[in-house]
């Protein structure tokens, strides 16, 4: 089994979730984002006056909560997760990628998951699916789609813990199933999602109580994962 995968080790207690706090204005979000200084690096390929001026835009379309999202292309994935600092034993750990998930770029979005053509946009509604907990990937999806709801890409599910901390916690995390890397036939079995380590295997002792992006086999069921979802994509 990889260390770096869902496994007993990772597994939160048995306390309750708490409630996910409502995103705040989209404006709000965009400084938000600027503020972490992503934009600043050679591998953004946007301004902050872009995207405040596309988030101003978006607000008067989305509606209220609605998540702002940045297309993977224009600020990939790898530069996003070290910015979900979570506080544990009195320090602030930056959010990694395990290891065997070094081709996170990859990972795509499926048809489920349909992300516009727009470098800005906004998802409404967005649910991390507590009610989803102990589902597989294949069992969630489906209901997502009865539902008429689609599921988070892994761009859209770390803007989401980026803007809310606490939208991670323990025994309350989540899949985001609408991101797969295609295979000759099929799809890759790995299923992405974010969690806190407990810093074992190869996470290492020093990433104990940080954000954590990984994955777990499709055909899995785990207690404390649910699956983030929205109700439409708005560009």
């Amino acid at each position: 089994m990889h260390d770096t995968m869902m496994t007993a080790d990772d597994e939160p207690s048995d306390a309750c979730s708490p409630t996910v706090p409502v995103l705040p204005p989209l404006t709000e979000q965009a400084e938000r984002l600027i503020a972490t200084g992503v934009l600043d690096g050679d591998d953004s390929k946007l301004t902050g006056d872009e995207l405040r001026d596309v988030a101003a835009d978006l607000a008067h379309r989305a509606a209220a909560g609605a998540l702002l999202v940045v297309s993977d292309h224009a600020l990939p994935v790898r530069i996003l997760v070290p910015q979900l600092t979570r506080a544990y034993d009195g320090q602030e750990k930056p959010g990694f990628i395990v290891v065997d998930m070094d081709d996170v770029a990859d990972f795509v979005p499926t048809v489920e998951a349909p992300v516009p053509d727009a470098v800005i946009y906004a998802i409404d509604d967005p649910r991390r699916g507590d009610d989803m907990r102990n589902w597989t990937p294949a069992e969630a999806q489906e209901a997502l789609c009865r539902d008429e709801r689609t599921p988070f890409t892994i761009g859209e599910g770390v803007h989401w813990a980026l803007q809310l901390h606490e939208v991670i916690d323990r025994n309350a995390c989540y899949m985001m199933i609408g991101s797969r890397r295609p295979k000759t036939k099929g799809f890759d079995s790995r299923t992405p999602a974010l969690w806190i380590s407990n810093g074992t295997g190869r996470d290492g002792r020093d990433r104990r109580g940080a954000p954590k992006l990984g994955w777990c086999w499709w055909n899995n069921r785990h207690t404390w994962l649910g699956f983030a979802s929205g109700a439409r994509r708005v560009s």
